[in-house]
């Protein structure tokens, strides 16, 4: 299995149009990888350990800089290698999508990190096929990490495969809660009962934003579950093949699979899977 890994270079916005009536799935990985580097490489040119957005317009400024400098490229190029498949638009991150192949992208995940000189953002770009996730692409500037997953195929970071955690004891497990997404706040008292559940149980519990980041911890075993109501599709789509492609669970809060348009999320070490349900299925609505 070949794995594109290319260390952080110079950004060129120059693309060659490829010609693609066709491309397996490895070898759009080839393409998408490319891409998504480049896009982070250049919100890298943007990243500094010292920002500090001081106000209100200071932070607007600056998030809505990123995403203009990264979302055209990006499109444009995923555009090239597959022109036939949609973009998942604001109106379908907690949908059912319709038949067919479909980008969900998030050019800038966890801008609010980029901003504020933190380390956990990235460029993730995930292929869905009839809803389903066959390929993804997560890119960290900080550290130089590119995380790669295809169906059926493993999970990669850096060419290295992953493997999600062994655990079987709850009671050592680390878990992470992702935060309801802005505006909904319906789901606010749900999340701190869950922590509060959870706390009970686990070793260690935390609560963060990007999603992408704690599920990538679960795909590679340093940490053990990943729960959240509402998730956004661009925020766990990634996720969740890299955690299945690694060994890892995915299911919705009740334990049925999970699909794009899914209420909540459970992604776990199989060893963990039934113990977390009995805490989190009684607290869903």
């Amino acid at each position: 299995m070949k794995i594109l890994y290319r260390s952080r270079g110079t950004m060129n916005y120059t693309s060659t149009r490829t010609s693609v009536a066709v491309l397996k799935d490895m070898h759009l990985l080839e393409l998408v990888t490319d891409a998504v580097q480049r896009t982070g490489t250049a919100l890298w040119s943007r990243y500094s350990t010292t920002a500090r957005p001081a106000d209100r317009g200071a932070l607007s400024r600056a998030l809505d800089q990123n995403e203009k400098s990264a979302v055209g490229y990006l499109r444009a190029a995923l555009a090239v290698a597959r022109p036939r498949a949609g973009w998942v638009g604001e109106e379908q991150q907690f949908t059912a999508l319709p038949p067919g192949e479909w980008w969900a992208v998030d050019a800038v995940e966890g801008n609010i990190n980029l901003v504020h000189g933190l380390s956990d953002w990235s460029v993730n770009a995930t292929l869905i096929r009839d809803n389903e996730p066959v390929l993804t692409v997560v890119y960290q500037p900080v550290g130089d990490l590119t995380y790669t997953a295809t169906r059926d195929a493993g999970a990669f970071v850096n060419g290295i495969p992953l493997n999600v955690s062994a655990k079987t004891d709850l009671r050592l497990a680390i878990a992470t809660a992702g935060q309801a997404e802005v505006g909904q706040r319906g789901t606010y008292r749900l999340i701190g009962a869950s922590i509060a559940a959870m706390l009970e149980h686990t070793l260690l519990v935390r609560a963060t934003v990007p999603t992408t980041f704690p599920m990538l911890r679960v795909a590679a075993g340093h940490e053990d579950l990943f729960w959240q109501y509402q998730p956004s599709l661009a925020g766990v789509a990634a996720g969740v093949l890299l955690i299945t492609e690694a060994g890892g669970m995915v299911t919705d809060l009740h334990g049925a699979p999970w699909h794009p348009g899914s209420p909540g999320i459970l992604a776990c070490a199989p060893g963990l899977h039934v113990d977390a349900l009995k805490i989190l299925t009684p607290l869903h609505y």
